[in-house]
This record gives structure tokens, sequence and C-alpha cells, in this order.
């Protein structure tokens, strides 16, 4: 497995970095190409160190040790069989989270179950056309809604306290200028799964060299826009941002082992 980044994590939602941060494993590589992609210099060609499942297995045994609320495997899908078998050599005490883009094969995502307890997956878009000029994966809306489904279906909610022990909470990055694809999204969720679902709306898009569009910072007006919407539809489990998210320094160091 190629690994860019092994430390705790403060930036993730409140029931996943706590106060002692979120374990985070960031991988090298993704299954998805987005052209706003803040991770992209680890995403298009990582460079990273290259690990085996027994020298990861013992990575997780430190972070555990450093009191971390959880294992937090980012950008995971390509490394799944690698994952399964670094669980299998050492399982910790604390949740795993498989922090993903949604982008999931079915049958993939069915033979993690046993591994993970915590789903963070991405759903970025209702709009095949969009998916497909800026991720180049035009089929990611029914794909990523099936995956989140069966997420629900099969990791109902559990806290420990102020923390998710299992569960799953969905990501959407607003992109600006795109609100329609924001609210279909919304729209989506709740038509195929209920309004019991934890949402979480991000502000936090930061234009990056490679994308000319969007080209700009989200709007507040924009952004309380889709709040309103999500609350229109009867959501009510939903984590926002800090429009100030929206800065590079947010964008974690790929050169850190902690």
């Amino acid at each position: 497995m190629v690994i860019n980044r092994i430390a705790p994590h403060y930036y993730e939602e409140p029931p996943i970095s706590g106060n002692n941060g979120s374990g985070t494993v960031f991988f090298g590589g993704c299954v998805m190409k987005c052209d706003f992609c803040q991770n992209a210099v680890i995403s298009r060609a990582p460079k990273g160190k290259k690990y085996t499942p027994r020298e990861l297995a013992d990575e997780i045994k430190r972070l555990e040790d450093k009191g971390v609320h959880n294992i937090n495997f980012v950008t995971p899908t390509q490394w799944s069989d690698q994952i399964k078998r670094t669980l299998d050599i050492y399982r910790p005490n604390v949740p795993i989270v498989y922090n993903t883009s949604g982008y999931e094969d079915l049958d993939v995502l069915k033979g993690l179950m046993p591994y993970v307890d915590i789903f963070l997956p991405d759903y970025k878009y209702s709009d095949c056309t969009l998916a497909k000029r800026l991720s180049k994966r035009g089929d990611y809306p029914s794909v990523a809604l099936d995956a989140i489904e069966l997420m629900v279906k099969e990791k109902p909610t559990i806290y420990n306290g102020d923390m998710l022990k299992q569960g799953v909470i969905i990501r959407h990055l607003i992109l600006p200028g795109y609100l329609d694809n924001s609210k279909h999204a919304l729209d989506l969720l709740v038509e195929r799964i209920g309004t019991d679902l934890t949402i979480s709306l991000m502000s936090q898009f930061t234009p990056m060299p490679n994308c000319t569009d969007p080209n700009r910072r989200l709007k507040p007006i924009e952004y309380k826009m889709i709040i309103n919407h999500a609350l229109k539809l009867g959501l009510t489990n939903i984590f926002t941002q800090e429009i100030s998210s929206a800065e590079e320094e947010y964008i974690p160091d790929f050169d850190t082992k902690e």
C-alpha cells in the first residue's frame, strides 16, 4: 500500500475527531479524478511510502496508543483487499472509519462490512454530466447512491457518549455555482433512504490550480440556501462548516508521520 500520512487529525466532524483526534491514514491514489481535488498531490501520482499489511498494523497500534478515537482510512478504496489483510493481523479496540468518495463496488463493499464500523462517504453529484466533466465518472450519482444505501442499511447509528461508535455520515461538498446539483443530491438521498440520515454539508471548496470551473470559493448566501433546502426536506442531523474552512491551511502536510 502507498501511504502519504499517518497521524491524528482534528478537522473531521466532531463525533469523529473529538478531543484526541482521528487516527488518519492517507492512502495514495484514488478511484476518482476530480479536477478540484485538494489532495491531488497524492491522489493523482502517489509518491508515498510503501507499507505491507504487517507494517500498517504496527502503525495502527501506534496511533491507538496515542489515544485517538478511531482509525480513519482516507481514500482507501483502491487498497481495500490489503486493508482487510491488515485488520486480520491487528484489529484495534477503537472504531474503523472508511473515508471514501462513495464510488464503491457493492460486492467489495459487502466484503468490508465485518471490518468497518463507520462509513464516511461523499455524495458529490446528482448531475451525471457534471460528474463526468469534473470527476470523469458519469455514472457516479447512481453508483454512489447504491453504495450509501447499503452502508446505511448495514451500519445503524450507535453513539458512545459524544463519539460515533457505528454509523454513516454522508458528506456533500457544495460546488460554487452548482446549487441545483446540491439540492437534487439531497433530494435523491431523502427519496431513496429517508430523512433519518446524518449529513455533513461542506463549504470548504478551495480553488486549486488545475480547476478552472468552479474557480471561486462558496458564497455565504449559497451555503445558506443549501442548508435551508436540507431543513425543508426534513433533515435534522446536519453538520455544517465555517466558510473560513475554505483555506489551503487546512490541507494536511502529506510528508508527516507523528
